[in-house]
């Protein structure tokens, strides 16, 4: 049976790392999956990281399953988090959390529970969006649209067409959003227009899914979560996919959540109990690991400081990388306008450049981009900028 079956296609942005690792061209650079890397090119471990997990290991005393959803405390430590430490959900008990194999764990549990509670409704996501998103839900079986969100032109979100396009969402129906730093585009949603979707959500009865990856990695912790807090206290029902791959550097952890809100601690009991029927019937039960990490540097003040200053620096080497890219386009020679590059946020950027100047970028100068121009800025350093300029100058030409 197997022999009749044609090679599935490579994954568009693993398979490019996967290509990247069998090139053997010095120098080559690598600025397409989305993993932070530091100034020398290596993903780090994160020193608050190394140090909880020396604790933990040296007090362990059990390989036991965790819950279905994980440990209680993982859960109430991620929405203060993502709520902020004394929100009003919390308080009233209409919030429940599922400790999740990383973000993608979390949106394909979402998706599955969509699909078995609410299977009428289709997903909006944003036109762009991660590439993975729509494979999730049509995996799951759900129905998928698209909603404006990014102008290539202005470079700026088109966000009265977004608002069109949702107002015609029937009641029911589900938006998928980006909490902040937007993948790809790296353009975020501001605080006004958070309000605005919030109000639109509220009276057209739509379920907001917010995707949450990069909290930390745009203008600070709290300042990430402002949109998905104002959402918060706009609607009465809510679905949040986390990730602690990115800010606390646990990708091989697989460490995320999936937190239901409802309008009552009885609604969000009964979510969370076809959550756990969904999670069951996957994998039963999360990983421990990372999540007792996460747990450790978030209930410890001292671990916790640490690790929010690590944030601190790798959001500071990003930002820097962004302003280093624009200069140094521009002390290469090249005349177009990147500057919109220093206003965004997070690892993403759409770089404008086209399908046939990445393939070139590829090819002559073993630069590995996303074939939609989408760049990972954490990818870069001061060592390899100025022949990564120099190489998009000539494309430019």
């Amino acid at each position: 049976m197997f022999e009749q079956l044609e090679m599935a296609p490579a994954d568009a942005i693993l398979g490019l790392t996967e290509a990247f690792k069998r090139d053997t061209t010095p120098n080559k650079i690598n600025l397409g999956v989305g993993v932070y890397k530091d100034a020398g090119g290596k993903t780090p471990v994160l020193e608050s990281v190394r140090l909880a997990q020396e604790r933990i290991l040296a007090a362990e005393k059990t390989k036991s399953y965790l819950p279905i959803i994980g440990d209680v405390e993982y859960g109430r430590l991620t929405r203060a988090l993502l709520l902020g430490p004394a929100n009003d959900i919390d308080a009233q008990k209409r919030a429940s959390t599922a400790h999740t194999p990383g973000g993608t764990g979390a949106l394909r549990v979402a998706a599955d529970f969509l699909r078995r509670c609410h299977d009428k409704a289709t997903v909006w996501i944003s036109d762009p969006t991660w590439a993975n998103h729509p494979a999730i839900f049509d995996a799951a079986g759900a129905e998928t649209k698209t909603y404006p969100y990014y102008d290539t032109e202005s470079k700026s979100i088109a966000f009265d067409d977004m608002l069109e396009a949702l107002e015609g969402a029937p009641r029911g129906d589900v938006v998928l959003l980006h909490a902040c730093c937007h993948n790809p585009s790296g353009v975020d949603l501001s605080l006004e227009q958070w309000r605005a979707l919030a109000k639109l959500m509220k009276a057209r009865e739509l379920l907001p899914l917010v995707d949450f990856a990069y909290q930390g990695f745009g203008d600070g912790l709290d300042e990430d979560a402002a949109g998905l807090r104002i959402l918060a206290d706009g609607v009465d029902e809510l679905l949040i996919c986390s990730s602690y791959s990115k800010n606390f550097g646990l990708y091989r952890e697989r460490c995320g959540a999936l937190t239901v809100v409802g309008n009552s601690e009885d609604s969000a009991a009964r979510a969370m109990s076809h959550v756990e029927k969904v999670i069951r019937a996957n994998y039963s039960n999360p990983p421990a690991l990372g999540g007792l990490i996460v747990a450790e540097i978030l209930s410890d003040p001292d671990l916790r400081d640490l690790w929010q200053g690590e944030v601190a620096a790798m959001r500071e080497r990003i930002n820097g990388m962004r302003a280093l890219f624009v200069d140094s386009l521009k002390a290469a020679g090249v005349a177009q306008d990147f500057s919109f590059i220093k206003e965004q946020r997070g690892m993403f950027s759409f770089s404008g450049l086209t399908r046939d100047q990445v393939a070139v970028l590829r090819l002559k100068h073993a630069i590995y981009i996303v074939s939609s121009g989408r760049i990972n800025v954490a990818g870069m350093t001061e060592s390899n900028m100025k022949t990564l300029c120099a190489a998009i100058a000539e494309v430019l030409q």
